[in-house]
């Protein structure tokens, strides 16, 4: 009895301490930098605390403008949506990402990402614009406020 016991809260314990990423409940969620209502499927974002705390933002250049106030060594992972796949969360410190003024994206930075770099170079034939990644992004926004 002991060992039944002890196994259950093992496997409670276990998978109450869920540190992964959490579903945008689009429509609903809202974006913790700017409050705005997370609509947009091809652009959220989220952040992953090493301690499972997950913040949520309506796009990439939402999440960059918070990770510029915030001690970044708390950040477990950053994330953000695949433009091709909807709602597709991807790893964003390996993505590629397109800022073209042809695709808008909801905070105005006109910026998309790609899990696939063959994806964002076929956008990028038929869209214009430049490609960047992640770090590039970083330092090419690290002094533009949104």
């Amino acid at each position: 009895m002991k060992k039944v016991l002890f196994i259950s809260f093992i496997s409670i314990l276990l998978t109450s301490c869920n540190t992964g990423p959490k579903p945008i409940h689009y429509g609903t969620d809202m974006c913790y930098s700017c409050t705005m209502t997370i609509v947009d499927k091809r652009h959220a974002a989220e952040i992953v605390t090493r301690k499972g705390k997950v913040f949520k933002f309506d796009a990439t250049e939402c999440m960059i403008n918070h990770i510029k106030t915030v001690d970044t060594s708390s950040i477990g992972s950053y994330l953000t949506v695949d433009y091709t796949k909807p709602e597709l969360l991807i790893d964003a410190t390996k993505a590629t990402f397109l800022i073209t003024e042809q695709i808008p994206s909801p905070m105005g930075a006109y910026l998309s990402a790609f899990e696939n770099p063959k994806d964002a170079d076929s956008v990028q034939a038929k869209k214009g614009g430049n490609i960047y990644s992640w770090n590039k992004l970083l330092s090419t926004l690290k002094n533009n406020t949104q």
